[in-house]
């Protein structure tokens, strides 16, 4: 054994100022000095880094010191002669020595209760002469087993992983790695270019601790030391491989042998082979066109791209968003699975902004970023390109019928998802117009679930995600097509005229994340008895009830996730009352009282709207700066009579307003309905019965509407909301024989017309809708044509008075109805046309539907 005393070493002064100027600004996650912290306090800490790193020693070395941590008193083969002249650096504990020495004394540090770093392997290159090969550290987990067996005191292997580079590594031999160790493994001037181009953003993350005793426990008996050393390696590299995937994801392939590869897939090599018969030219050609297809849609995601653009997008969101808020517990969730498996993030989509902001909040928080679904729609230049290096991938809006593309994508989206690659997109499709979530889209979905299943060894975790504004970026194009003006195609022209919008000034900007989801959670939701082992066996029925099923739960917990902030509430508000103006007391009172119902709902709250001090109250400030920012958009007008502040809405404003509304109407949908049947006899009670058969009259009217939970019956629904009114005081139960009910009072009264208030422009659309239908009398039209009709007969009631809400004229609104009136027989689809079923094939019964809607809404009879 060496007799060097193994005492901790002070750095000179040259290497305490390197120390303190580059190791100051490394992320330490708190969840790394808990791990060694409570390691320290059940045994000796070994600290147990995968390669064999010098930058990353200096810098554990710093941090234990900075946090009075366990002090290194040892580290294997490191060879640090170079900083022999310095003296007093490191000179007094480490020196280059043979692998024997390092086994004595590591086993003469741990005995005297000291830590040590325990580097597992050093791969070779060329450029590091004195490599001795791939060495590993088998002698020196030996030496550490045979001391557990004779030590009552537990080894507690603590791994940890610095994360210098954003980049995940290309696999692959390439003569850079040759030189200086592939990205993953890095040599010691590969870690020191890398630190040098990532100091400021370096992270340090631990791994699960390693308690050598209960391993021993565990896996040694009867087991030799050779196998034990293996598995132990195996263990701990494992560990560090997980924390190095949560923070960056997975190794990626070169892109020329990925394309190789997903060409070759059997599923598309099946379909090449039936597309071109027995010719070998014909199977060229189709393989070819495959290849450019594949070279078209793949990304090629560029962390370099990603760093230029985050100071871009930062510069932008400061000038546009007063604040961003983030849900960081959230993030700490989507850390913690990417650790256990492959992450399909599904945010909702109301903007284009949406891919560059989750993209940066992904960064900014050192979550590994997703390749993103994008429609080619977008892929023209200069957006296209950059999009592609920020990791989208461009697939087609439409390709039924496309045997050959479908195949091509479906091999795309397998192969990434076995690697391991983290993924997103939209599953409603497109960005919605009206602020609420669309219905949910599933032909993507169903690829990703089928190439899911196909990596049973893997978790996948599917990620709701709510993305909100408080005013929309596309605002002036969504009311205009919402209008019935036709939708614009993103070119290079939009997007220069679109420049100006970072000059606005869009509120509060929150992204919030939904509890993730697995296969196996939702199949047994639709079967309680099914085992983890019959997901992979799943039939063809089943699979299509677990993607429906996993679709509806995603939109059900982005829902259950939305940010309620002051511009959403006062929009709602705003949008309520009936009369011309509304006095600021009122807008207040009004806000407060939706702000009961959001909390009874477990609805989150943007910070900046409550007020901690006051029981977490609703800021009258925070109201203040919502107003002042829609007055600043031209959308509210403010008078001041007195001392009392009036706020009137433009008539041609209200839609604007109507989309930051709808960020939270479906906190209110039950309710809503429940309160527009309870007003349908207004001063008398009404059975309970009669309630429900009004209100599931409405649900299926309003089915394309509100989006309902995903995990319960209508029935079940109703019940459990109609308790919950009563036990908020808003309804009263009365049960003599049969079951009454009616509102509580006047304040129950106020709740429950507040309440049929926000469904008001639904009832007075789809009554726009059903006076269209006039239009049929005379044959079959498009249903675009029908639409159009029905804007222009909307704007005609809207202006005479038999509608009160200019937000009801909306397109998007028109085109649910016709839906719906489709599913409840009033109107029949054949070759891209809707007519009238013959039942209502004429004036008289055309009325009738019309009358069947307003009886929905007795509020709006007075208008009929």
């Amino acid at each position: 054994m060496n007799d060097r005393p193994l005492t901790s070493y002070e750095p000179n002064p040259l290497l305490g100022w390197v120390y303190r100027r580059f190791f100051e600004s490394i992320e330490v996650d708190e969840a790394w000095l808990h791990a060694v912290r409570e390691a320290d306090t059940r045994g000796t800490v070994v600290y147990v880094l995968r390669n064999l790193s010098l930058v990353d020693f200096l810098a554990l070395d710093y941090l234990t010191k900075r946090h009075d941590l366990p002090r290194i008193r040892f580290a294997n083969d490191l060879g640090l002669w170079i900083l022999e002249p310095m003296r007093g650096g490191l000179l007094g504990a480490l020196r280059s020595r043979a692998p024997e020495s390092d086994a004595a004394d590591l086993e003469r540090a741990v005995s005297s209760g000291a830590s040590a770093a325990l580097f597992l392997k050093r791969p070779a290159h060329l450029l590091e002469t004195h490599s001795r090969g791939k060495i590993e550290g088998d002698k020196l987990l030996g030496a550490l087993l045979d001391f557990q067996r004779r030590s009552k005191s537990p080894l507690l292997l603590v791994p940890q992983v610095f994360v210098w580079s954003r980049s995940p590594g290309t696999r692959g031999a390439r003569a850079a790695d040759a030189l200086f160790g592939p990205s993953e493994w890095p040599g010691n001037l590969r870690s020191i270019a890398q630190f040098a181009a990532n100091w400021r953003y370096a992270s340090l993350r631990a791994g699960e601790p390693l308690d050598l005793a209960e391993f021993i426990a565990k896996e040694g008996a009867g087991t030799g030391d050779d196998v034990l050393i293996r598995r132990l390696t195996y263990a701990l590299l494992r560990r560090l491989e997980r924390e190095r995937r949560a923070l960056v994801g997975p190794t990626r392939k070169p892109a020329d042998r990925l394309r190789e590869e997903v060409i070759r897939s059997p599923k598309l090599q099946k379909v090449i082979a039936d597309m071109a018969g027995e010719g070998e030219k014909e199977r060229a050609v189709i393989a070819a066109r495959a290849m450019q297809m594949l070279r078209d849609l793949e990304a090629s995601l560029d962390m370099n791209a990603i760093a230029a653009l985050d100071r871009l997008v930062a510069a932008a969101a400061a000038r546009m968003f007063s604040a961003v808020e983030v849900d960081e517990p959230g993030i700490e969730r989507l850390r913690e699975r990417a650790r256990e498996g492959t992450l399909v993030l599904l945010p909702s989509h109301k903007s284009h902004m949406d891919y560059v902001v989750l993209a940066w909040i992904l960064y900014r928080r050192k979550v590994p970023l997703p390749l993103v679904a994008a429609g080619d729609n977008l892929n023209f230049f200069p957006l296209g390109p950059v999009f592609r290096r920020a990791g989208a991938f461009f697939i087609r809006r439409k390709f039924q019928g496309d045997r050959l593309y479908s195949a091509v994508v479906d091999a795309y989206v397998r192969r990434q998802l076995r690697e391991g690659a983290p993924f997103e997109f939209f599953l409603e499709g497109g960005r919605s117009r009206t602020g609420k979530l669309l219905p949910p889209k599933l032909g993507l979905l169903s690829l990703v679930v089928d190439a899911a299943l196909a990596v049973p060894t893997r978790t996948t975790w599917f990620c709701p995600v709510s993305i909100g504004y408080e005013r929309f970026v596309e605002e002036e194009a969504f009311v205009r097509e919402m209008s019935g003006a036709e939708k614009q195609k993103e070119n290079v022209r939009g997007l220069l005229k679109s420049m100006d919008v970072t000059m606005g000034r869009y509120g509060r900007l929150s992204v919030q994340f939904g509890r993730p989801l697995s296969l196996p959670e939702v199949l047994q939701e639709l079967d309680p008895n099914t085992r983890p082992e019959d997901v992979a066996s799943m039939t063809p029925n089943r699979r299509r009830a677990v993607v429906t099923r996993l679709a509806y739960r995603v939109m059900n917990e982005i829902n259950a996730v939305v940010a309620v902030t002051a511009g959403s509430l006062v929009a709602a508000a705003l949008l309520a009352h009936d009369k011309r103006g509304l006095p600021h007391a009122d807008l207040v009172a009004t806000c407060e009282r939706l702000a009961r119902t959001l909390r009874r709902c477990g609805a989150r709250f943007s910070p900046s709207l409550l007020d901690p001090a006051h029981g977490g109250a609703i800021r009258g400030a925070a109201l203040s700066e919502a107003v002042d920012m829609f007055v600043r958009a031209g959308h509210v007008e403010t008078r001041r009579i007195g001392d009392e502040t009036i706020y009137l809405v433009r008539p041609e404003a209200r839609m604007s307003l109507d989309l930051a509304k709808n960020g939270i109407i479906h906190f209110f949908a039950a309710r809503m309905l429940i309160a527009t049947a309870l007003l349908a006899a207004p001063g008398a009670p009404l059975l309970l019965t009669v309630v429900r058969e009004r209100v599931n009259a409405m649900s299926r009217l309003f089915k394309y509407e509100f989006t309902f939970r995903a995990d319960a019956t209508f029935e079940r629904i109703f019940d459990e909301e109609v308790a919950a009114m009563a036990a908020d005081g808003e309804i009263v139960l009365r049960t003599e024989g049969t079951t009454d009910v009616f509102p509580r009072g006047e304040d129950g009264r106020a709740q429950i017309e507040l309440y049929a208030s926000l469904l008001d422009n639904f009832v007075e659309g789809y009554r726009i809708a059903a006076r269209g239908l006039t239009a049929l009398l005379r044959g079959p039209l498009a249903t675009r044509d029908v639409v159009k009709r029905a804007i222009a007969t909307g704007e005609k009631m809207f202006l005479a008075g038999e509608v009160g809400r200019r937000e009801a004229v909306s397109q998007p609104l028109l085109d649910n109805a016709y839906a719906c009136f489709v599913d409840q027989g009033y109107l029949a689809r054949s070759e891209g046309k809707v007519s009238l079923n013959e039942s209502y094939a004429t004036a008289t019964a055309v009325a009738t539907i019309e009358s069947r809607i307003v009886a929905m809404g007795p509020r709006l009879g007075s208008r009929s």
